[in-house]
């Protein structure tokens, strides 16, 4: 059976930027592990409520951050190959 083409890419991340990234899931794994530890010391709710919050936060701005790299880096790569393909085809015409 055929695999889709897209199930086959890979973003290729320098160093520098996999760094970013592990921290902040560090960071993430952290607060899960403080919420947890409220939930088992019987911790007030509403106090739990601000941490899942916070949490929520810390994910959605790095689902913001990997979006922003993806749009500047493998959506104007895969753009970019569209277009050329686009000229190639236009030429031979």
């Amino acid at each position: 059976m055929e695999q889709n083409k897209c199930c086959n890419k890979k973003t290729h991340r320098g160093e520098e930027e996999k760094k970013i990234i592990n921290n902040r899931i560090n960071r993430i794994e952290g607060q899960l592990k403080g919420i947890k530890k409220m939930i088992e010391n019987d911790t007030y709710c509403n106090e739990v409520l601000v941490q899942l919050s916070a949490i929520e936060n810390s994910v959605k701005s790095l689902s913001n951050h990997i979006l922003e790299n993806h749009l500047y880096t493998c959506v104007s790569r895969d753009l970019e190959t569209i277009e050329l393909e686009h000229l190639k085809k236009f030429n031979k015409s």
